[in-house]
């Protein structure tokens, strides 16, 4: 087994994951634990708020950089992990 399939499965196992989505960094799905329409649903709107924080980080400070992003609603937390060629994209459910 391959070190990204264990982390997927080691992801899937924690407690409240309802999906886990990889994209590369063109925004195109890799990987997906949801059904088609969710998945379309969040990887487009997770890529942009990935890419503008990143983006905010670096005029805030030119040296520095995104490395992980956690978004809490009143429903699901939102966990996002970009690397230099793909983001991981985790949502737990929170009832």
């Amino acid at each position: 087994m391959s070190d990204f399939e264990e982390t997927i499965r080691r992801l899937q196992s924690e407690k409240g994951v309802s999906g886990i989505i990889v994209v590369d960094v063109a925004g195109r799905v890799i990987h997906t634990t949801m059904d088609n329409d969710a998945t379309q649903l969040h990887a487009a709107f997770l890529q942009q708020l990935t890419e503008k924080t990143k983006t905010t980080i670096r005029e805030l400070d030119s040296s520095n950089d995104l490395t992980f992003l956690r978004l809490r609603t009143k429903k699901n937390e939102i966990m996002i992990a970009p690397d230099k060629d793909n983001v991981i994209l985790v949502v737990k459910d929170l009832s």
